[in-house]
């Protein structure tokens, strides 16, 4: 009996020794109330640890036992309490902004990013406003775009545009989402700015490979963009005067510690001054951020926000042009206990724009816009493993377009192409699974359906084939109409299903240390009808159907990272390979616009993406930044298939537009004093490919220009070099009232980089000339800052 007493007491021992408990809760900003994304917490000299997500929930299970629970996030205090770990608990953080990097400070840096480091995420970078806002800007204006073209991996389309190429990716392939909601134009005047305002966003994410599981949709990148919530201790103004744009920011408490607001207003004004000189041009844009939430209880909270913005252009009251963006966003977050959390959203997304030529009598209109609903949990199952889950549906409408005459004296035809409609839904789940103490693996499937709708009428060809190639001309043109399928709302035209694993690992070889590697395949199945690199107003969209493939993607990454001298400094290496099947290209002399049959200007081809990546950062001390180096190839083959001929190009690898054979980028600020501080960009590219004439021939006594292989010649590299720097005058620590100035110089030494070089015939002495077009030289800027 003594024995068996003896055997029972040492079993119940081990029992509660095992026995392992749940730390859950939210971490806030004790200034503003906002939550932060990516906080980290763990138990000092464990290995448990874990970060918020995006809505600054946790869930940290460990062995019961006596700890020191570390909460810290950049550029904030640290806080250390001493934890008992014997039930279950609910602990929510305030932390508070540091003002001074302390050594101990720098102590926990390393810490966190040990978890970094065991993460088994690759190929993502992460930046929060302030970063973004001390990078100079042309003329002044923050970007959020134009900053993450400074990371490696990411070219811009063209000198001074927001639209972005990832991994040799076209900007079709990019996935932007604000507050969730799917943003499909993201620029303001033409490109040159783009519609996210950085005094409402809180921070991004751009996933540049390896994308999780919960995200689908494009096969290139996803950029993931969170709005502020709206300080909810007090009311606050926020704002800036600029050359182009002024902007105002206006949050606060609706109901304390409960609910909170934001609205955010920016407008151009350079219209007002051009109006005022007589002049017949205009242009200009504005955009309004909007969000709000309300805590119904400890484990309840709404959001709803949105996003409207507008630009307007008039070219010698002849052309008009307008479009825009508008999306919205109603969530719930829900917490089934300390280790479930679950988020149900309402999604609203739209596009349109509006062409007026009225010099021939046209308006011509169209849009696309859809509606989601998705369902997200997290489920914390052990320490060891964390589980992601969900499913969501998106119903598309696109309005292709619709040409209208603009008065009775038009001699323009009403036209009205024919709408499109389509269904895309998907289910995935993930774990992230720590199998030992060094290595850790993410591993996941997303399964993904798309159903293309009908409520149009289609086109049948000859042999089933749109595009034919004429051998006597040497030319591809339209196949042979032999009848027409009408489709009724009720009918499917085509339905696909892929299924898309997603593979991670994460081998720490030391504290300081970690390779990974990962793998993606993701599906596509909205294609940008373009045939620019860039982002343009006029641009449409088109779903996968009888006659256009969804595009498949499969990308390899592996990579090197490295903490250095207790992470003052820190080191990236990744080495890629993306292939991309059913990449759409278009035939020489393609008609894309207000086309009703597109299936007639395109060849199915395929491309294929592949480079290494550098990244050194300096992460403490007055002198931060980084350097980012890429070196890459993208290329696209598009044979003749089933229209026969030779493709484009004789069905040889060629060039995408968007390749950059290297990339170089060094961004740097540097803090004098707590009134000065400066900022520099330098930035060097391979000129991207372009079609250069090759030889001519004389037409009814006009030189005309034959052009050769397409994209076999380049533009001349880029570069140029911007300061900034940024004056915070004398103030009270009392004063409400917080200004400071920044002054800026964009290609300070006045490069006149090449956006483009066109071939014609001088009128005065008909010799052939090349005319070389640069939309920048050097820009000087002035904008006043200011927070209330």
């Amino acid at each position: 009996m003594r024995k068996l007493f003896y055997l029972i007491i040492i079993c119940a021992s081990n029992h509660l020794l095992a026995q392992e408990y749940t730390l859950s809760g939210t971490i806030k900003d004790g200034e503003n109330g906002e939550t932060l994304l990516g906080a980290n917490l763990f138990l000092l000299n464990t290995n448990y640890g874990v970060t918020t997500n995006e809505y600054g929930f946790y869930s940290l299970t460990a062995p019961a036992g006596n700890y020191t629970l570390v909460v810290s996030y950049i550029g904030f205090k640290e806080t250390q309490i001493p934890i008992i770990l014997n039930a279950n608990k609910k602990l929510n953080f305030e932390l508070e902004i540091s003002s001074t990097q302390l050594k101990e400070v720098e102590v926990i840096a390393k810490e966190t990013e040990n978890i970094s480091l065991r993460s088994p995420k690759l190929s993502v970078s992460k930046l929060n406003t302030k970063t973004i806002k001390q990078i100079p800007a042309v003329l002044g204006e923050v970007d959020v775009l134009k900053s993450i073209q400074l990371l490696p991996g990411v070219t811009n389309s063209g000198e001074g545009t927001v639209g972005f190429n990832v991994r040799g990716g076209a900007v079709d392939q990019n996935l932007v989402l604000l507050d969730e909601a799917i943003i499909y134009n993201t620029s303001h005047l033409f490109g040159f700015f783009s519609v996210f305002n950085a005094d409402a966003i809180k921070n991004l994410n751009l996933y540049k490979g390896n994308i999780p599981s919960q995200y689908g949709g494009r096969v290139s990148s996803v950029l993931d963009i969170y709005q502020k919530e709206g300080n909810n201790k007090r009311f606050q103004l926020d704002g800036g005067i600029g050359l182009i744009s002024s902007r105002l920011t206006a949050q606060g408490p609706l109901k304390s510690e409960k609910s909170s607001f934001l609205v955010a207003g920016r407008s151009s004004y350079a219209h007002l001054f051009l109006k005022a000189a007589d002049q017949d041009n205009l242009a200009g844009f504005y955009d309004i951020n909007f969000k709000t939430n309300y805590q119904l209880n400890k484990n309840n909270k709404l959001f709803l926000s949105g996003y409207f913005g507008r630009d307007f252009l008039e070219i010698n009251n002849a052309i008009e042009n307008n479009y825009g963006n508008l999306s919205g966003n109603l969530r719930w977050n829900h917490i089934f206990n300390e280790k479930l959390f679950a988020n149900l959203s309402l999604i609203y997304s739209k596009y349109d724009y509006q062409v007026v030529l009225d010099f021939i009598g046209l308006d011509w209109v169209s849009s696309i816009n859809n509606y989601n609903i998705k369902y997200d949990l997290k489920y914390y199952a052990t320490p060891n493993v964390k589980l992601n889950f969900g499913l969501s549906s998106i119903h598309y409408n696109f309005d292709t377009g619709e040409v209208k005459p603009t008065d009775e004296n038009s001699e323009i035809n009403y036209l009205k192409l024919d709408e499109k409609r389509a269904m895309e839904s998907a289910v995935y789940v993930s774990a992230d699974h720590t199998l030992v103490e060094n290595l850790t693996l993410s591993y996941g499937l997303r399964t993904s359906f798309f159903n293309r709708m009908g409520g149009q009428t289609l086109t049948n060809y000859a042999n089933n084939q749109p595009v034919v190639y004429n051998e006597e001309l040497e030319i591809y043109e339209e196949g042979t109409p032999v009848s027409e399928t009408p489709y009724k709302k009720g009918d499917r035209i085509k339905n696909f299903t892929n299924f898309e694993p997603r593979f991670g690992l994460s081998y720490q070889l030391n504290e300081a240390t970690a390779i990974k590697a990962g793998y993606s395949r993701a599906s596509q199945y909205l294609h940008l009808i373009s045939n620019t690199t860039s982002v343009t107003p006029v641009d449409i969209w088109a779903p996968s159907g009888k006659y256009i493939k969804p595009q498949m993607s499969n990308q390899w990454a592996i990579g090197l990272f490295k903490e250095i001298n207790n992470n003052t400094y820190s080191f990236e290496f990744e080495a890629y390979y993306k292939n991309v099947k059913n990449r759409i290209d278009y035939i020489d002399g393609s008609n894309l616009i207000g086309n009703n049959t597109i299936e007639t200007e395109i060849l199915n081809g395929k491309s294929r993406a592949y480079g290494i990546e550098i990244l050194l950062k300096k992460n403490q001390g007055p002198l931060t930044g980084w350097i980012a180096y890429t070196l890459s190839k993208s290329e696209q083959q598009t044979p003749g298939g089933s229209a026969g001929g030779p493709g484009i190009n004789n069905g040889q690898w060629y060039y995408t537009g968007y390749d950059r054979t290297h990339d170089i980028s060094i961004t740097t600020n540097y803090k004098l004093s707590d009134k000065w501080s400066f900022g520099t960009n330098f930035i060097f590219q391979t000129g991207r490919p372009v079609t250069y004439p090759n030889s001519q021939y004389q037409y009814e006594g006009l030189s005309i220009a034959n052009y050769g292989l397409r994209n076999k010649n380049r533009l001349p590299s880029y570069h140029r070099v911007d300061i900034s720097a940024t004056y915070i005058p004398n103030r009270k620590p009392a004063k409400r009232w917080k200004g400071e100035w920044v002054f800026g110089i964009y290609n300070i030494y006045n490069r006149k980089n090449a956006a483009s070089i066109t071939f014609g015939q001088n009128r005065k002495n008909g010799a052939n000339e090349a005319t070389r077009t640069a939309i920048f030289g050097i820009v000087p800027s002035v904008t006043y800052n200011f927070k209330f």
